[in-house]
């Protein structure tokens, strides 16, 4: 008889560790979910629980391996979406080709939710060997600007510290908090005008000197 393996990394967030993190995210998950309601949104999380809300769809990943895949393309049109919330799905490894899939699906002025986990939290001693691993909101901005974002320049420490209980108390900054939020947006940036030369008459010898 076969038994069913569940991977390190989805085990961690149904571990009482791991969800009182994602509860104490789960607000700001919902508020950003609300930030656009007359645009669908994407929201991409380690378990594909209840939405919660209507508007648009949750998925998780197919498989873990240091980090959850994701299929893309996603079968959505491009620039048809106002918000995408990605919440632990790029923690330890992570695809580029997903950030570039987020942007092309975020209509201009939409923006990009990212949970990250903190490498510098007392809390990453919960996730050691689960093949998860935090990433400093540095690294991450030249990860988004890289693919076209415009990152905030200050993340949002978020998550308890020490003991798993819910904190959903934001502060600026990552600190010592398990995770962090950082929000990038999709800039539509407008063709720079070509200032034009002075034009000479025809027939006109341009002077020497």
């Amino acid at each position: 008889m076969s038994s069913l393996v569940v991977n390190p990394a989805q085990a961690w967030f149904e571990s009482p560790h791991g969800r009182a993190l994602l509860d104490s995210e789960q607000a700001l998950v919902e508020a950003a979910l609300r930030e656009r309601p007359a645009q669908e949104w994407l929201w991409l999380a380690p378990d594909a629980g209840e939405n919660g809300s209507t508007g648009g769809q949750r998925l998780s990943p197919t498989g873990w391996d240091r980090n959850p895949r994701y299929a893309t393309p996603f079968s959505i049109p491009a620039e048809s979406l106002g918000t995408v919330v990605l919440q632990h799905v790029a923690d330890g490894a992570w695809d580029p080709a997903l950030l570039a899939e987020c942007r092309r699906l975020l209509a201009p002025g939409g923006r990009l939710w990212l949970f990250a986990l903190n490498p510098l939290a007392p809390y990453r001693w919960n996730w050691r060997g689960t093949g998860l691993g935090g990433t400093e909101p540095v690294i991450w901005r030249r990860r988004l600007r890289r693919v076209g974002f415009v990152p905030e320049a200050v993340s949002q420490g978020i998550g308890p510290r020490w003991n798993p209980r819910v904190d959903d108390a934001l502060q600026s900054g990552a600190g010592i908090r398990a995770a962090y939020l950082l929000r990038a947006e999709k800039r539509a940036f407008g063709l720079t005008p070509i200032r034009s030369g002075r034009r000479q008459s025809p027939g006109t010898v341009p002077a020497t000197a």
